[in-house]
């Protein structure tokens, strides 16, 4: 049995992003793949969803709630193909700050930039589509222009994109990465051979930082946490334990709702917040540890 497409149309590219967020992320209905991009013709954004059993328009209704009526829905059946090739050939390269992400289909045109990343759309959370993910790239690229690190942590690092944005920028740094999920950890890894980064990052999988490579007595002068606001919390004494004196961490993964209580929990350890970034209902914070490197 073949797939179901839901194709909604909408004039605004901050609702396709609403959308294609919400229904990436698992909400009822939950999609197995989900593409958004431009339609040159008529200026209007197209959010793809494929269900493995077509969903229930009534389902659907909370999602649409409150986006207006400027929008068009189809929901059409998808013959017995790869619909993974299919779903991958639809996402197009994002850009956040200096880095491009794209998926292998696309490696022809964009070529061997210095800080392009080739991520295909797959079990690992990571290909810059979502909000967190293009925030945390957008918010690594301006640290890293401000200043350099030496000593650089991804945790629960998904595809590996962070760490291998890190390793473009940071030349001389040491990175490490690090997911709960062993899948993802594998993952990681190929996408960092493929992306020509494999010798510059150490991946592990662990739970937060029980890995004895996250708990040297070498501490992380960056740390990068796009995961959950709950989770983030929780390891609020142990992030910033982990932290170096003056270190930053950039922390992501987080509701818009949520962000004043994560900013307490990094307050409430002698973290200081010094950006907020909102992308479509997405908080991503910047938090440096007091004191001096």
């Amino acid at each position: 049995m073949g797939l179901s497409k839901l194709v909604i149309e909408v004039a605004e590219l901050g609702v396709a992003r609403r959308l294609s967020d919400a229904l990436g992320e698992g909400q009822a209905p939950s999609a197995v793949a989900v593409s958004l991009f431009e339609v040159p013709a008529s200026r209007r954004w197209t959010v793809e969803a494929y269900f493995a059993e077509p969903p229930d328009r009534t389902a659907l209704l909370p999602l649409l709630a409150g986006l207006g009526d400027d929008l068009a829905l189809s929901i059409e059946d998808v013959p017995d193909e790869n619909w993974v090739a299919i779903s991958q050939a639809a996402l197009p390269p994002v850009a956040a700050g200096r880095f491009i992400v794209h998926g292998s289909h696309d490696r022809a045109t964009i070529g061997l930039r210095l800080n392009a990343i080739e991520i295909d759309a797959g079990e690992a959370f990571g290909t810059a589509h979502h909000a967190t993910t293009r925030s945390c790239l957008a918010a690594l690229d301006l640290a890293t222009r401000r200043g350099t690190f030496r000593r650089v942590l991804d945790l629960g690092c998904g595809s590996g994109v962070l760490a291998i944005a890190a390793a473009r920028t940071l030349p001389l740094a040491t990175i490490l990465a690090s997911d709960i999920d062993a899948e993802a950890v594998r993952v990681a890894r190929g996408n960092a051979r493929d992306n020509r980064a494999g010798r510059r990052i150490a991946i592990h999988t662990a739970t937060g930082f029980a890995h004895r490579s996250l708990r040297g007595p070498a501490r992380f002068d960056l740390v990068l946490a796009n995961i959950l606001a709950g989770p983030l919390i929780r390891l609020a004494p142990s992030l910033r334990a982990a932290l170096a004196p003056a270190g930053v961490a950039i922390l992501s993964g987080i509701l818009a709702e949520q962000a004043d209580e994560v900013a307490a929990a990094y307050r409430a350890q002698g973290c200081h917040l010094v950006a907020r970034r909102i992308d479509t209902g997405w908080a991503t914070l910047v938090v440096t540890r007091r004191g001096r490197r």
